[in-house]
């Protein structure tokens, strides 16, 4: 047998789109550039993405939670750095009217020409601002201007005092948050890796100044194993530290957490050390203390931040390619693909697949009685269209790890076949079994 990975990114949007994973928003009126909807599969995939994070973080006893506001008070941004500094060097060719950066388009680097038509006739560099303006209140004026967060980060770090008061924990903690953030980015592009509209998944870990080194460095390998454990291969992924010209004007040391996509190693997630600069800038523009009274030691002071960013779509895409493979066979009757999305059993978007062998009432009613069991706890799908081997494969396509077979000697015995998604080895399991049975396989991951 031979196995092929995934090449190409169009080979998942394929996917994505005919096995209801991911479709292009608005895409009945010709689609809105770079903003994707997640289908049926791909929204219960997502909720997991999410859901095995949030667990890795609030789990633990030192890490709180918060959803904080999408919109905040416009002066937030302005003492984030947002407002003066968050912008790319925007280009225009002048021929073909595309826009681009001009920091990371090698074409323009290198031979400072047009990276879609060739052309050199160009405007001059100029800085764009990411943010998304939009009014609060019903008059439009610059009094109203209000920001679509570009991050979540900033509500954590408002709420810092809040949290900590009211949660009485002690440094050092961290809050985690998920939620959307919103940039307009010049050059978006590969599917969901850089989209305008996505979701974030930050947690800023506080710790007391002279520790922050140590902590930085407890998290970059936490957060590593958190990829090996959900099955990323260790091969597709690296460490790349921020250079000195790489360096965020705010972070003492930063390393991104690199996954190697088909168009190559790109971030995943960032690993930041970001000192003091945040508290100590809302203390400022806000007039209010953001310091910390450590009781046992008797002493103040503003904790610095360790701060760890993924993106959840980009996590969600990093999974997909991982998992996705072709196993090729040749017989006498030919070649054979068997198309396998190999997700770990807590990210697959449907554990269990219900598939009677024949539409006969007497199989069926069985079955529908197992699917409505079995959901109570897992995420079920039924399907008793076309061949049993088809319906394997259309399972096998959307990493269902488990497809349990309702067949005529089940009348008889009241057990049904189990085929493992991975290894396709069976196994006869009685019907009251069959629940704790998906359950004990899962914790195995």
């Amino acid at each position: 047998m031979i196995t092929k990975t995934i090449e190409d990114l169009s080979t998942l949007v394929s996917l994505s789109k005919r096995r209801g994973f991911v479709f292009q928003s608005s895409e009945v009126y010709g689609g809105l550039g770079s903003c994707w909807d997640y289908g049926p599969l791909g929204s219960l995939m997502k909720a997991n993405v999410k859901r095995a994070w949030w667990k890795a973080m609030t789990r633990r006893a030192d890490i709180v939670g918060i959803d904080a506001a999408i919109l905040m008070h416009p002066t937030v941004w302005k003492a984030s750095g947002h407002v003066d500094g968050f912008s790319d060097p925007l280009v225009d060719c002048k021929d073909c009217k595309t826009r681009f950066r001009s920091d990371n388009t090698e074409s323009y680097l290198k031979h400072q020409k047009c990276p879609n038509c060739g052309s050199k006739n160009l405007s001059e560099p100029r800085q764009f601002n990411l943010m998304f303006k939009t009014t609060m209140g019903p008059v439009e004026d610059s009094s109203n201007v209000i920001y679509l967060r570009p991050e979540t980060a900033q509500g954590i770090f408002v709420n810092f005092v809040n949290c900590q008061q009211s949660s009485r924990y002690k440094v050092p903690f961290g809050i985690a948050q998920i939620g959307k953030s919103f940039r307009n980015e010049i050059t978006p592009g590969n599917f969901i890796f850089r989209t305008r509209e996505f979701e974030q998944m930050e947690m800023q870990y506080f710790v007391k100044p002279g520790t922050d080194a140590q902590f930085f460095e407890e998290w970059k390998e936490t957060r590593w194993n958190f990829y090996l454990k959900y099955g990323i291969k260790k091969e597709n992924l690296q460490f790349h530290p921020h250079g000195p010209t790489e360096l965020a004007h705010y972070a003492k040391a930063a390393v991104d957490v690199q996954y190697k996509f088909p168009m190559g190693f790109s971030e995943l997630e960032g690993i930041h050390n970001r000192g003091d600069f945040d508290l100590t800038q809302h203390s400022k523009f806000s007039g209010k203390s953001l310091e910390y009274f450590d009781e046992a030691n008797k002493e103040k002071y503003i904790p610095y931040v360790i701060e760890t960013a993924v993106g959840c779509d980009r996590l969600f895409l990093a999974f997909m390619c991982d998992a996705y493979r072709e196993e090729v066979t040749t017989s006498e009757k030919g070649e054979d693909t068997r198309l396998v999305l190999g997700l770990h059993p807590q990210i697959a978007p449907i554990k269990v697949a219900i598939l009677p062998l024949s539409k006969k009432d007497e199989l069926t009613s069985v079955a529908e009685k197992l699917r409505n069991e079995l959901a109570e706890d897992f995420d079920v799908i039924y399907d008793e269209s076309a061949s049993i081997g088809k319906r394997y494969r259309r399972q096998d396509e959307i990493g269902t790890p488990f497809c349990v077979t309702v067949d005529f000697d089940t009348l008889n015995d009241q057990a049904v076949t189990v085929r493992h998604r991975d290894k396709m080895t069976q196994e006869r399991i009685g019907c009251t079994q069959l629940s704790s049975y998906i359950s004990e396989q899962l914790k195995r991951f």
